[in-house]
């Protein structure tokens, strides 16, 4: 059809306002208390803060130490949400994209623009955003909103980013525990899409902490480390003079 005239618009909004106070007035319609924007539906079961997180956000999925208690790869219980999401520009993208095809391309008939809410807090949850001009890969949990980060993207984001999982004891400790079980899916992952920093991290931990020994793919790794350099285990720790010779690194922590 023909795209709403500007007289057009500002009725239909108004019809469109007047229905939600309706809802409201009657009970059907309840609004979020940290942000009056959000809405919610009457006997609408919430399971938890991630749930209203992927609802609110579309193109957000559960991520770091909390996609670490989600996989059962920690012990720590999170205070916080931690979420990832794609940068402003991506997300704009993504939202245009997300509109077109949900209304058959009619973009000029959308009353209400997809448009990012921003939240710091779900219930008793302070949230942590990580944005990032990759989108990240993540799972779809069938029969609900959630989206989890996977389990590869997991392990290669607590080398990335340790102080968003629980800090790199934490890290090193999931790592013993769980990397021979799912190092087929560790490695395609870190392979695709980790950086050389990021290959020679994992690889030491893989190789001399969890004694993952002579895998051929952590072997190629090898080629990334950087004689004579600065390079840190723990990106967000202070240097310290102890070093892997295989991988180059100093092993900043405290044994």
């Amino acid at each position: 059809g023909q795209p709403l005239s500007i007289s057009k618009v500002k009725a239909e909004r108004r019809e469109l306002n007047a229905a939600i106070k309706h809802q409201l007035s009657s009970g059907i319609l309840s609004t979020f208390k940290q942000n009056s924007s959000i809405y919610k539906l009457f006997g609408k079961e919430i399971l938890n803060e991630e749930h209203i997180l992927c609802s609110i956000n579309p193109f957000a999925y559960v991520s770091h130490l909390s996609a670490m208690e989600y996989h059962g790869l920690t012990d720590i219980i999170p205070r916080v949400l931690i979420y990832s999401t794609p940068d402003a520009k991506t997300w704009r993208i993504l939202a245009q994209k997300k509109m077109e095809k949900d209304y058959n391309g009619k973009i000029d008939d959308i009353l209400v623009p997809l448009k990012p809410i921003k939240l710091h807090k779900i219930g008793k949850k302070r949230l942590i955003e990580f944005s990032s001009v990759h989108f990240g890969s993540f799972i779809n949990i069938k029969n609900s909103p959630l989206r989890i980060s996977s389990l590869g993207r997991t392990f290669l984001d607590m080398i990335r980013k340790p102080d968003l999982c629980g800090g790199i004891y934490n890290v090193l400790q999931a790592y013993e525990d769980y990397a021979e079980k799912y190092i087929d899916l560790i490695l395609d992952e870190i392979d695709s899409n980790g950086n050389k920093i990021e290959k020679v991290r994992a690889g030491y931990v893989l190789e001399e902490r969890c004694d993952i020994k002579n895998n051929p793919r952590i072997e190629k790794w090898k080629k990334h480390a950087q004689r004579g350099g600065s390079r840190k285990l723990d990106p967000n720790n202070e240097y310290m003079p102890i070093y892997s010779k295989a991988w180059c690194l100093s092993i900043n922590i405290e044994e």
